[in-house]
């Protein structure tokens, strides 16, 4: 479930709301963009506090990226893909290449000082999620 507040960014804002299928089309439209992760604002209210303060950084830095609103249905699918520290999030991708991520509500001058970090840096080399693999212990036969 969204809020009324992040839809307005989709509905009344015009930020195209991506999901799984439509995302790399969304990426490889835009060299630069930001996308923003919410997961469910009732749990995570700061999301609603970054649905307030993304157009006025869309403001600020004009034109230097697109921002898309992650559907919630395919969140942690592409969470997986775009790694971050926690909820709400918002990670810059440049060319379709993670460049890096700032998660939860920050105040106004990290995000100026993240955000045009953010555009300054090349994409990174991400290193895939691992899984740990557990074997059982070999049983013994008795012998």
């Amino acid at each position: 479930m969204s809020s009324p507040l992040i839809q307005d960014l989709i509905e009344h804002r015009g930020y195209p709301s991506v999901d799984a299928e439509s995302i790399d089309a969304f990426l490889d439209a835009n060299e630069s963009a930001l996308l923003f992760f919410t997961e469910n604002p009732k749990q995570f209210p700061e999301s609603n506090d970054v649905a307030v303060v993304l157009p006025e950084l869309m403001k600020l830095f004009a034109d230097r990226f697109s921002v898309a609103v992650v559907d919630r249905k395919d969140e942690h699918a592409l969470h997986a893909r775009f790694p971050f520290d926690g909820w709400p999030a918002l990670v810059h991708l440049r060319k379709g290449q993670y460049v890096g991520a700032i998660s939860r509500m920050q105040d106004w001058d990290v995000y100026l000082q993240e955000l045009e970090q953010l555009l300054q840096q090349p994409p990174s080399t991400m290193k895939p999620l691992s899984v740990p693999v557990v074997s059982e212990p070999a049983s013994s036969c008795g012998h």
